[in-house]
């Protein structure tokens, strides 16, 4: 982030210097004290060959710990591994300390290869209680093992904590690498919220920018730099299409969309001055919301679609203000720090996201809408792009550690820390999908 707000917007709108791999590999950098012990056991495997084609249990395991919330006992530390509950030792887990236990299976139905099919099952139970807290069988494709695991982690922790899972999501982001010329190639890739099965969206010479998930999880919005100039493109993952919706002279800018995905929130200058406009996907239509010298930037969207937070150096360093869709004067909400910018909001409408800057340290911070207060959860000096989880949890962000541009997670209360590495180079422009239909 550079210091000068108008040094900011053309940075926004050139290129990026920030290369890196495709794969990304989590870790927790730290979680708080007391999480919850818990025990998951290999799976049963009945197919062909030795080794299951997904390790269910170890993606689990990998899960929940990732979440900073349970602390899964290693395979080492197992007391039995027991696949049928009338083989469990209720005190022998009981003794380690477990508060549960999961259990299941995994059999093949079919000839393997690509097209293979396979049975699982899962139990969860309540070691105090012997109790089953939850449970499911299902048939799964091959290509769907990892995400069926997912799935079972989102139940296990719905059901240990209340709150709805976001393993079974995705997040986009953005690479980019040099050749031995110092040629530079940009990529737009999509990976599970795990960063595995990395899939490459787009490849370019050209800079790629700011993509924003659809709320049905099915396209993508982003900037491209195709031709030397900027654009706004919706690809569809599923069908692999693309069509650019705003190239208009000067800037075209920040795609947000619209909680029933049929419009954009944008910024564009095509009338002198980069002001915050909507556009009607199917239509074209484009309706200008913001009128003021001053730049106005970053449009995010309230989930009940009645209103956009912006960022705006109207009054002399970048702030956020909030404008209502139906019309009216946008009122600034941000009243602490030097300056603050890049809202996204909690999915409940209640909070946001931010990049709040302190005496030139950018970090996250987390607002309460209804009293104005924010709390900073990272602890960088240059942290920016936040996107929260789609169940509130979790705020992914674009980081540097050592020199190197990469992500890293933060819980909304602070306590659970994650790094998103990578083995070389550069990541950035995180956005965390909503959850998958």
């Amino acid at each position: 982030m550079v210091t000068s707000w108008r040094g900011w917007v053309v940075a926004f709108l050139l290129a990026l210097d920030q290369p890196a791999l495709a794969q990304i590999v989590i870790t927790i950098d730290e979680a708080p004290e007391g999480a919850e012990p818990i025990a998951i056991v290999p799976f049963q495997w009945a197919g062909t060959g030795v080794q299951p084609p997904e390790d269910i249990a170890s993606i689990i395991a990998a899960d929940l710990g990732n979440s900073g919330r349970f602390a899964p006992i290693t395979r080492d530390s197992l007391p039995a591994r027991p696949t049928d509950p009338s083989a469990i030792r209720w005190n022998d887990w009981k003794r380690l300390g477990m508060n549960n236990l999961v259990i299941g299976w995994l059999r093949q139905l079919t000839a393997p290869g690509p097209g293979a099919r396979y049975e699982a099952s899962f139990r969860l139970f309540d070691v105090l209680e012997r109790v089953q807290l939850a449970g499911e069988r299902s048939e799964i494709r091959r290509a769907d093992l990892r995400k069926a695991a997912h799935q079972v982690s989102d139940r296990i922790y719905e059901a240990l904590t209340g709150e709805r899972g976001a393993f079974d999501t995705r997040i986009a982001y953005v690479t980019e690498t040099s050749d031995l010329s110092g040629a530079r190639t940009y990529a737009l890739y999509v990976a599970d919220s795990d960063g595995f099965n990395a899939a490459e969206i787009l490849h370019s010479r050209d800079p790629i920018m700011s993509p924003a998930w659809s709320h049905d999880g099915r396209r993508l919005a982003y900037v491209s730099f195709e031709g030397g100039r900027p654009g706004i493109y919706v690809q569809d993952l599923r069908r692999g299409s693309r069509r650019r919706v705003s190239a208009y002279p000067g800037i075209n800018g920040a795609p947000a969309w619209s909680p029933d995905d049929r419009r954009l929130a944008l910024t564009l200058s095509k009338d002198g001055n980069p002001e915050i406009y909507v556009m009607h996907l199917a239509s074209g239509v484009l309706r200008r919301i913001t009128d003021n010298r001053a730049i106005d930037t970053e449009p995010a969207w309230s989930p009940d679609g009645g209103t956009l937070v912006f960022t705006s150096d109207r009054g002399g360093r970048p702030q956020l203000y909030r404008v209502p869709l139906a019309g009216g004067v946008p009122r600034r909400i941000t009243l602490v720090g030097t300056s603050n910018a890049r809202a996204a909001f909690a999915p409940d409408g209640k909070s946001l996201a931010l990049v709040h800057e302190i005496r030139g340290r950018y970090r996250v911070g987390w607002m309460n809408l209804a009293s104005g207060e924010i709390r900073v959860l990272s602890r960088g000096r240059l942290d920016e792009s936040p996107s929260v989880s789609p169940n509130g949890r979790m705020v992914l962000y674009a980081t540097t550690m050592g020199g190197v541009a990469t992500l890293a997670a933060v819980s909304v209360d602070g306590r659970v820390r994650q790094r998103i590495a990578v083995e070389q180079g550069r990541v950035r422009e995180p956005a965390w999908s909503p959850f998958r239909h």
